[in-house]
């Protein structure tokens, strides 16, 4: 059983949902990484998403772009991230890492060198946002052997044939994102969410997380009575721009154990 099935298996037994925060390694620099990551977990962070910095972060909004923008001046790259993971490894077995980003820097570095370092340093999934599951699955099959999840973002205007193809090769939990656009919009509409999770999940039968759009504890309480996970990326982003580099464990420890506590009082 890989990690992120363990925790969904206990939340889930818990009736409880899964919290997922997202951030770019190397923003605002590789130091306060390790940090934040600890400062999450302490807060109520189940899963952890780490975005990889790339020039051309399509499916990003303008946070998360900046985001990018500043980690690519402090030269961060693919094998600066798996070496953060490595580090985290050290003093947490148990917090499932997810890598989230694009292609063009895996298929540099070769996607066997890859996804052998990945295990080496306890990785436990892979989100590439422009490999779509006809592209991916080379990628997906060379994961297989150390029970690393690929997962997969569904869209509002996904196809059921689509979801279906998704639901084939996807492990660990599918990504749904809640709105039309690129990351940080802030109108979900929650109605429309639930009756795309009724449409996903007659299709997909491992978790379902939602993210684009949750920005307060509100939000997520409001989606996490539906789904299996909230992900929340923009909102960490900007607090992460806004502090001080010595705050910033303290300032988003803070933010998550508001959406933590929101969540369980869904309960």
């Amino acid at each position: 059983m890989s990690r992120i099935e363990n925790v969904f298996n206990n939340l889930q037994a818990q009736k409880r949902c899964a919290l997922i925060p997202f951030f770019t390694v190397g923003d605002p620099d590789l130091s306060t990484c390790l940090p934040t990551m600890h400062a999450m977990v302490s807060a109520g962070a189940d899963v952890i998403e780490l975005g990889v910095p790339f020039s051309d972060p399509m499916a990003d909004g303008p946070v998360i772009q900046r985001a990018s923008e500043r980690a690519l001046k402090n030269n961060v790259r693919l094998a600066d991230v798996l070496q953060v993971v490595k580090e985290f490894r050290q003093t947490n077995q148990h917090t499932p890492i997810v890598l989230m980003g694009y292609a063009n820097p895996i298929e540099r570095m070769g996607v066997e060198v890859f996804v052998s370092t990945c295990h080496q340093v306890g990785v436990d999934g892979v989100l590439v946002v422009d490999y779509p599951p006809s592209e991916a699955q080379a990628l997906s099959q060379a994961l297989a052997p150390y029970s690393i999840d690929p997962i997969f973002l569904i869209a509002p205007t996904t196809t059921d044939d689509r979801v279906k193809e998704i639901a084939r090769i996807a492990r660990g939990y599918v990504y749904y994102v809640s709105l039309r656009g690129v990351t940080g919009a802030s109108h979900i509409d929650v109605e429309d969410v639930k009756n795309q999770l009724h449409r996903i999940k007659q299709h997909v039968t491992i978790p379902v997380g939602v993210g684009f759009g949750i920005r307060d504890a509100k939000t997520a309480q409001a989606i996490g009575e539906l789904a299996d996970a909230v992900v929340v990326g923009s909102r960490i982003v900007e607090t992460i721009e806004k502090s001080e580099k010595d705050t910033i464990p303290r300032d988003v420890g803070a933010f998550i154990n508001e959406l933590r506590q929101a969540l369980d009082n869904s309960l």
